[in-house]
């Protein structure tokens, strides 16, 4: 009865490998064709008018696309209308924004004292279309008058339009904020001096750090499940995430300060191809091998480049640049810990199983009631809801991937169960994905 319940487990283990395979393909690659960048804006003071100069990709605000959900137009229920936006020439796009202006206008608040002071578009330029598979960022100028004795503006916008970097200009000690989707600036003197200090910088850098591995970067949480699974032991994983995180740290640093410069279009494909190493590696590898932290090392340099393209979207503010840079980088290792959290808890029962090479069907009824729960709720919100699940569905997949693995695990009475059924599946999976990625980064 045994052996026969071996062979069935191991039937399902093929079927859920093969179901799961394309689930993670399809929907755990962070898409990035149209990915949602955020707006930025430069505010000059000219006599008794502010002047608002502001880089964003128009096509996101005129489909109606909740950019406070999605992290790609991809993800929104208004794509299709984005992805024809996308292919309008720049003229037809500047028509369309100047038409669709008035309704902006009373979506952008700028207070000066209790007065909303009124918005006039002075200037549209929309990119050219170029390479469609890229979001384009256009610009436009618009302006405000100031009323007499006004001697600072509050600015900001409603969730739906997402993230506003504002930066003053012109002055000493220049507010620089990060003001998060519907959030409204501190009061911004206008002859400069409240410039944000040092403490406040940091702590509103260490959330965008955070965000961009989860729930933003999921080829970054596959590099580290890459680095989880090779090993049981704690050991082998801090050697990894240590090498990995000095790594990155450091191209980090030097690309924020411009002293390295590499195209994304270099860069992504081999973050791409250093997932799919590791995963294959882990594959033929049960302990930490000699050469592994230094080549750990050298994927670290290239995911740091990764992440300070992200903060090359919308800079670091000149007055507190380390700081923010920590934040940053801080907000990243907390992510990191956090898949590796998530992660552990995910098979932390498999493993003790495992180790014991005792099985338990209750254990298994439990991982699989799991992640049937998990995927009601994704999958359906996916389909009917995908601005409110925005970009978690990657993230609950990859979960349900795991606990999936692990009801196989459990399942069967055997020692080392967690590296045959678990470990190695996921990181063939893993190996998949990036392959994937590496072909559309390069190809597609």
């Amino acid at each position: 009865m045994k052996s026969s319940f071996r062979v069935d487990g191991r039937v399902f283990l093929l079927r859920l490998l093969s179901s799961f395979a394309l689930l993670t393909l399809t929907l755990a690659s962070p898409a990035r064709a149209h990915e949602v960048l955020p707006s930025i804006t430069d505010m000059t003071q000219d006599g008794a008018t502010l002047v608002f100069d502001m880089r964003l990709n128009i096509e996101s605000f005129l489909a109606g696309i909740d950019q406070d959900a999605v992290a790609d137009t991809a993800e929104s229920a208004q794509a299709a209308t984005y992805d024809e936006l996308r292919a309008l020439p720049a003229e037809e796009l500047d028509t369309r924004f100047r038409d669709f202006w008035p309704d902006m206008a009373d979506n952008i608040t700028v207070q000066a004292g209790d007065t909303d002071l009124a918005l006039t578009l002075t200037d549209v330029q929309a990119a050219e279309v170029g390479d469609e598979s890229i979001a384009r960022q256009s610009a436009i100028q618009f302006t405000a008058a100031l009323p007499e004795g006004a001697d600072s503006v509050r600015i900001g916008w409603i969730r739906p339009y997402g993230t506003l970097v504002v930066r003053q200009m012109g002055v000493e000690d220049p507010y620089d904020g990060f003001l998060e989707a519907g959030q409204m600036s501190d009061p911004i003197v206008l002859t400069g001096g409240n410039a944000m200090g040092a403490a406040a910088t940091f702590f509103s850098y260490v959330p965008t750090g955070f965000d961009h591995i989860v729930p933003l970067g999921v080829d970054h949480i596959l590099f580290v499940l890459g680095l989880f699974f090779l090993s049981t032991r704690m050991r082998p994983l801090l050697w990894q995430v240590s090498a990995f995180t000095l790594a990155h740290t450091i191209t980090l640093a030097l690309a924020a300060l411009g002293y390295v410069t590499v195209p994304a279009s270099i860069v992504e494909p081999l973050i791409a191809l250093s997932i799919a190493y590791v995963a294959v590696e882990n594959i033929f590898l049960r302990t930490l091998s000699p050469w592994r932290p230094f080549v750990i090392f050298g994927f670290g340099l290239l995911h740091g480049l990764g992440f300070a393209s992200v903060l090359a979207q919308f800079g670091l503010p000149e007055a507190n640049f380390v700081p923010a840079l920590i934040g940053f980088n801080i907000g990243v290792e907390i992510g990191q810990l956090c898949v590796i959290a998530v992660a552990y808890l995910c098979v932390y029962m498999a493993r003790e199983y495992s180790e014991r090479g005792e099985r338990s069907g209750m254990a298994a009824a439990l991982y699989m009631v799991t992640a049937a729960v998990v995927l009601a709720i994704a999958i359906p919100l996916s389909i009917w809801a995908p601005d409110l699940l925005g970009d978690l569905f990657p993230l609950l997949a990859i979960i349900a991937v795991l606990l999936g693995l692990s009801a196989v695990a459990v399942n069967v009475g055997q020692y080392d169960t967690y590296t045959t059924m678990i470990a190695m599946p996921a990181s063939v999976l893993i190996a998949l994905v990036a392959v994937f990625w590496v072909i559309e980064r390069v190809f597609l």
